[in-house]
């Protein structure tokens, strides 16, 4: 029994050794074959490492430092261990690398510093450029005994007669308000002087300013005893006059128009319609308002056909193509109807060369002109603008579009007033002449209407006694909460065409209200909204008076003959 017992336990004791033996060559095994790879992978590191010298860029690249490549290492922990400690080596490369390395490093950074100092050496340059030397050459040429009697001959150059504007300029000089006006020869103001200043001026002087004598016939008077020459800014006027192309040619097309009317006797029942507004049609209507016509109305672009409240034999429509757009077909429906209708860009086509020459040849230039110094378009729009915004106010409801407007006179001021409501949409313009503001006519043109502007001047003979917009037309014929701009103004001794103007208002209270109705007549309309454009214009008109051609700077005794009629006192020596 025993016997047969002992080859068990002897087999299982062969079979556990016959296992730990595989075990152990196994393990003896893994173990020889890591120590070979890794000997053999510091080999081909070191190998990299010495490549990596000739290329600078891989030796920068830290493909050394991952080294965790052996991954079945972490499956024999204990023998990796160990292994890491007995790699001096490789602590003395990493420190071959870093001296390489940082030496390369170094010779980048000097590149770099290179770099950056070449902008400096550039701007040295410029500045070597740039040295005194040249200009010491130049000074060296000035230096030449020919140039020296150059500046003495500049200098001979001033005992000649100086030019008014170097006159002008040389004589300026701040003062106080007390020596102004002492010993002066000439006195250039705007507006007319006070009369405490009057007293201060010396005899003889000449006194140039916008005098204004029918309007302030007290200071006319102490002037005159003070023996002072007044030359009226107000008054000077172009001579001859002068007329452009486009004024002339504006003329020929409506009397050729109008000629058929005038021939058969029936201008006085036509009424004339004009629709747009530029230079060239202002001059048509002032020509058109010459004639008499029953009516005359400046219709905007804007207006339809169905607008129209006038058509017929009776009727004329004056365009100009060259500036309108028809984007409702007006033109088109209005030759289905009886009305007339001409077009100024089509005369100006067919005969504008010959139709300003015969005018010329047939009508020699006035005398005297526009005046000289006037800003009369600006006065127009200015005065136009402010009663716009008062009517604004007094009826917020009022569709301004379809406002009525009423403008007295067609003259420079009158076109300016024009040109404003125009701009700002109103649709239809009564513009009243010589016909439509007489006793009888003038209700019809009042009756419901929203502004009247004034800009009409009335002969001096009637003023004060005739009036185109009177009292009563406040009280029963202009609806409450109108305006009415009055542009010309006046004083007690030369009144207004408008009866409650007894004088010109000013920026203090540029309005007033009567019977309901708001009335302006400012005293210098530019100053109202436009002063900047005003006084910009003034000036240079003022100047080239003074200057340029009619050379008033140079004395009364060669005044030109638009001058001469606005010396309104004197010649006093």
């Amino acid at each position: 029994m025993t016997d047969h017992k002992l080859p068990k336990y002897f087999s299982g004791l062969l079979a556990f050794g016959i296992y730990f033996a595989l075990i152990g060559l196994l393990i003896f095994y893994f173990n020889t074959r890591d120590e070979k790879k890794s000997v053999h992978y510091v080999k081909k590191d070191e190998r990299r490492i010495q490549v990596a010298l000739s290329t600078p860029k891989k030796a920068i690249n830290p493909k050394p430092k991952v080294k965790s490549k052996p991954k079945p290492k972490p499956k024999v922990k204990p023998k990796v261990k160990p292994k890491p400690k007995a790699k001096p080596k490789k602590v003395v490369k990493k420190k071959v690398i870093k001296e390489k390395v940082v030496k390369k490093v170094k010779k980048v950074i000097k590149k770099k510093d290179e770099n950056l100092t070449k902008p400096k050496k550039k701007a040295l340059d410029l500045f070597a450029n740039v040295k005194t030397p040249k200009k010491k050459n130049l000074i060296e040429v000035s230096d030449k005994p020919i140039k020296t009697t150059s500046k003495n001959n500049l200098i001979k150059v001033t005992d000649k007669s100086i030019s008014a504007s170097e006159r002008i300029s040389t004589s300026l000089m701040m003062q106080k308000a007390d020596e102004i006006y002492k010993d002066k020869d000439m006195i250039i103001k705007f507006k007319g002087p006070s009369l405490e200043s009057i007293s201060e001026m010396k005899k003889g002087c000449t006194l140039f300013c916008m005098a204004h004598f029918h309007s302030f016939p007290d200071r006319a008077k102490m002037l005159e005893e003070s023996q002072i020459n007044v030359i009226a800014m107000e008054e000077i006027s172009e001579s001859p006059k002068v007329q452009t192309d486009e004024q002339i040619l504006a003329r020929a097309a409506m009397t050729e128009a109008l000629k058929r009317f005038i021939e058969n006797e029936t201008i006085g029942n036509l009424k004339i319609f004009v629709i747009g507004r530029n230079e060239r049609l202002a001059g048509a209507v002032r020509r058109a308002g010459n004639r008499n016509p029953k009516s005359l109305n400046m219709l905007h672009t804007d207006v339809k056909f169905e607008e129209l409240k006038e058509t017929g034999s009776d009727v004329m429509y004056f365009y100009d193509s060259k500036n309108f757009t028809d984007t409702h077909g007006l033109i088109a429906k209005l030759k289905e109807t009886d009305s007339h209708i001409f077009d100024l860009h089509e005369y100006d086509l067919k005969n504008a060369d010959t139709a300003i020459a015969e005018y010329r040849e047939t009508h020699p230039p006035f005398e005297f002109g526009l005046r000289r110094i006037q800003c009369l378009h600006e006065t127009g729009q200015a005065g136009a603008r402010y009663g716009i915004k008062l009517l604004k106010e007094n009826k917020p409801d009022l569709d301004i579009c379809e406002a009525k407007v009423v403008v007295l006179g067609y003259g420079n001021v009158a076109r300016g007033a024009m040109h404003e409501i125009y701009d700002q949409g109103f649709k239809n313009i009564n513009i009243l002449g010589r016909t439509q503001t007489t006793k009888d006519n003038i209700d019809h043109w009042l009756e419901d209407v929203d502004l009247v502007v004034n800009g009409a001047e009335i002969p001096r003979e009637i003023r004060g006694i005739t009036y185109l917009v009177s009292n009563d037309h406040l009280k029963r014929v202009i609806p409450k909460g109108s305006v009415v701009i009055d542009l010309v103004g006046g004083s007690e001794t030369n009144r207004s065409a408008v009866e409650s103007v007894l004088s010109c208002t000013f920026l203090t209270e540029p309005h007033f209200v009567q019977d309901e109705v708001t009335v302006s007549a400012l005293w210098g309309w530019p100053m109202l909204g436009m002063m900047r454009e005003s006084a910009i214009k003034y000036s240079s008109q003022i100047v080239d008076v003074l200057i340029r051609r009619e050379k008033v700077i140079e004395g009364l005794d060669g005044l030109t003959a638009g001058v001469k009629r606005a010396l309104v006192c004197g010649p006093f020596k």
